[in-house]
């Protein structure tokens, strides 16, 4: 993440709760603050709604590096895992006021990476801002690989050797 990240705007260098935030008291009916008491959202639930986002996005093939992914797939197998981990290739700082996102992506092949760019940050600022109030300062995006499909109804070479 930059420099310019939530906490260096708000002047603070670490939260109490644990990376949980809270908005500063405003007349703002998104205060996370108000005089009937405080609401902290932790940094995975906003992980986990900059995923969501993503993944809905056309041409998003997967989340995260390629070691990443392995690792991923491995732990789909094992049983009572809790399946997928939504939050894999997402990363979060999160301030007072304000979420910055890094996210690391495979694109499917024949995509055009730029648009995508633009409407995964478009998707992701959306979603983060209306379910948490928080202000999306920047969207990072990091295209790791791309993935091509394999064609099924491509009939199998004939063997060399009989």
């Amino acid at each position: 993440m930059s420099s310019t990240t939530a906490e260096a705007s708000s002047g603070q260098t670490g939260s109490s709760s644990g990376g949980a935030l809270a908005r500063s008291t405003s007349s703002s009916s998104t205060d996370l603050v108000t005089g009937q008491g405080k609401t902290s959202i932790a940094d995975g639930v906003v992980r986990k709604i900059a995923g969501i986002a993503t993944r809905e996005v056309n041409g998003v093939h997967n989340l995260g590096t390629g070691g990443t992914r392995a690792f991923g797939a491995l732990r789909e197998r094992i049983p009572g895992s809790g399946g997928p981990n939504i939050s894999q290739g997402v990363s979060v700082e999160v301030g007072e006021r304000q979420a910055a996102i890094d996210l690391d992506i495979v694109v499917e092949y024949g995509v055009a990476i730029v648009d995508l760019a633009q409407a995964i940050r478009r998707n992701v600022i959306t979603a983060v801002e209306r379910m948490t109030g928080l202000e999306v300062t920047e969207v990072n995006i990091t295209v790791d690989d791309i993935f091509i499909s394999d064609d099924d109804n491509e009939e199998p070479a004939p063997s060399r050797v009989q």
